[in-house]
């Protein structure tokens, strides 16, 4: 996984009316937890840009007073009109403690359902997965060469070594659905969608019992 740059200061005092002081400034108030103790810091709301505006997650090493960590992005809250960056909240990454984190899907292949006429549909653009950080990949790779009309890959579908995928197992992740004037009518299409949302209800539903009974 890449690695970007950040640096911060402490915050001198904790609150609301500190909080607001930095936003006012064009700072962005921060915490980093999960290490021995938490940090509260301000960095430069700027420094959000390279990071926000991407799909691509990073481990992101933030220098605060000649300390370094290396953290990933957990939470971050935004003003509900301007949408600027008002917290964030960052996971610091301890060697040998598994983190918990959303990584990017990548689709790659030519599904067979594409050429009959079907539509490609991208349902999770991120899976969330369970890992040691040097096991984290840069993104999930789909390969899509065997749909065809009609078929799905889940969460369930993807294995990868030394992950744990957290996402519910029957969640579809891509699938191919029938285009309108590819040969199916607009109620035979709506048909197929209604029964695919009912198979995925129910295997929810059935996933959701067993982990129960296992209790």
């Amino acid at each position: 996984m890449k690695t970007v740059s950040m640096s911060g200061a402490l915050r001198a005092h904790v609150g609301k009316k500190d909080a607001k002081k930095h936003r006012r400034e064009g700072e962005v108030p921060c915490v980093i937890y999960g290490g021995k103790d938490q940090v509260h810091f301000y960095t430069e709301e700027k420094t959000f840009k390279k990071i926000l505006f991407t799909p691509e997650v990073y481990i992101l090493k933030i220098s605060i007073d000649d300390k370094e960590y290396n953290t990933i992005l957990q939470d971050i809250q935004y003003h509900p009109v301007t949408d600027r960056v008002l917290h964030a909240d960052f996971l610091e990454i301890i060697p040998g403690k598994k983190v918990n984190i959303a990584v990017p899907v990548k689709v790659e292949g030519v599904a067979p359902g594409i050429l009959q006429g079907g539509k490609l549909n991208k349902k999770l653009r991120k899976v969330r997965v369970l890992g040691l950080p040097e096991n984290l990949p840069d993104f999930l790779v789909v390969n899509i060469d065997g749909l065809n009309i009609g078929d799905s890959i889940k969460v369930r579908d993807m294995k990868y070594e030394n992950l744990e995928f957290l996402d519910t197992p029957s969640s579809v992740i891509v699938n191919v659905k029938t285009a309108r004037g590819a040969g199916a009518t607009p109620e035979e299409e709506a048909a197929a969608e209604a029964a695919a949302k009912l198979t995925e209800a129910g295997e929810a539903d059935a996933e959701k019992k067993e982990g129960e009974d296992k209790k």
